[in-house]
């Protein structure tokens, strides 16, 4: 069973405006079955992350005294659970809002050094999509380019566990790492709208790539498999189920089987997989996808919705390492309408069974090192 890790929050009483479920213990994604263990373990990847923490050193080196204390957080702290993809959420740490040109410089560069071209430009372009949305809205004080908080947690180490998180509408990356050993997860991307047709940001769009791979896979399918992938014909809301403050949700596998895939069709499945699993640096991105590889056969593909080019869906990949949703979802603003739409997406990638946040991980860590709680700054 492990140790039990105590989880403390930074400060006594919470924070303001703080969800209660970030409080209760975590668990994991798990099946009705319960957590399945052993799926995570502390071993050397061979693949550098000096390249990150040096970055992460030089970031908060560029912060001022102030800015260092609400930015950094223990590695355990339940910081890293309090992410919102919505956009009215009281953030922590220090925001792109309020860093001078030279600092945004700095935290770009620990994002870029921690994720690949393609990942770094998806997170500048739902960035900057968020800002067009300010425009469309006019509404510069819930919306923006910049309202994007960076928290890190734990003290960037070769040999200790750390991390950081990006916070903010749409966007949200949670990075955790031990020794060469990397979980990004939980990440939200997403926008509305998912192109700015005029405006400062003209000609910018995202998550193309992650609807048409999915649809294309839906596509591949024969008659048969598609009625155990289709798990329901009609979407008439949204459909996500493991974004902000879903930490613990109880979900079990639906839809169709890697194991029931042709070898093409199980290409189609890892090619969608990889467009999400490349945000990450293309070499973690690889230890990764071997760890998805894995469990290819007990992958499900499940579905929601039409199946044409101009049909709104969701669908979801499930297997004990990985969960991944997308949804075309409802407009809210500038306006709101009653049916999904495809200028509004999100997406979910997440670990199941305990290490989202790294914190299976973690726990091995502490185990290892039989230490008690280090609670300190």
């Amino acid at each position: 069973m492990g140790i039990c890790v105590v989880v403390y929050s930074q400060r006594p009483g919470g924070r303001p405006g703080r969800a209660p479920v970030v409080d209760e213990p975590f668990v994991g994604i798990v099946t009705s079955e319960g957590i399945q263990r052993d799926l995570f373990s502390i071993k050397s990847t061979g693949v550098s992350t000096a390249p990150v923490r040096e970055a992460a050193d030089a970031f908060l080196a560029g912060l001022n005294d102030d800015q260092r204390k609400r930015t950094v957080f223990p590695v355990d702290d339940t910081e890293w659970r309090q992410w919102d993809n919505r956009h009215r959420s009281p953030r922590q740490g220090v925001g792109f809002d309020e860093m001078s040109e030279a600092q945004r410089k700095l935290a770009f560069e620990m994002i870029g050094q921690s994720l690949s071209a393609k990942g770094l430009k998806k997170t500048k372009d739902i960035m900057k999509l968020n800002g067009t949305l300010a425009e469309l809205a006019n509404n510069f004080d819930e919306y923006g380019e910049w309202l994007y908080w960076v928290t890190i947690m734990g003290e960037p180490s070769k040999t200790e566990p750390w991390g950081w998180q990006l916070d903010g509408h749409h966007l949200v990356i949670n990075y955790f790492v031990l020794g060469d050993q990397v979980v990004m997860s939980p990440v939200f991307m997403g926008s509305e709208p998912i192109e700015a047709k005029g405006g400062k940001f003209k000609g910018t769009i995202v998550m193309q790539d992650e609807q048409n791979k999915g649809l294309a896979l839906m596509q591949s399918l024969t008659d048969e498999q598609r009625s155990k992938a289709i798990v329901m014909q009609n979407k008439d809301g949204n459909n996500n189920l493991t974004e902000a403050y879903k930490d613990n949700v109880v979900l079990d596998y639906a839809g169709i089987a890697g194991s029931e895939l042709s070898d093409e069709q199980k290409k189609g499945l890892l090619n969608l997989i990889e467009e999400y699993v490349g945000n990450m640096r293309p070499d973690h991105a690889k230890v990764r996808m071997s760890e998805v590889q894995e469990h290819l056969d007990e992958t499900y593909f499940a579905w929601i919705g039409g199946t044409t080019d101009q049909s709104v869906y969701y669908y979801r990949v499930h297997s004990p390492v990985i969960l991944i949703e997308f949804d075309h979802q409802r407009r809210v603003a500038p306006f709101r309408t009653a049916e999904p739409t495809r200028d509004h997406i999100h997406t979910v990638i997440r670990t199941p069974n305990g290490n989202d946040y790294g914190k299976d991980l973690l726990r091995q860590h502490y185990h290892d090192h039989d230490h008690s709680h280090p609670h300190s700054h």
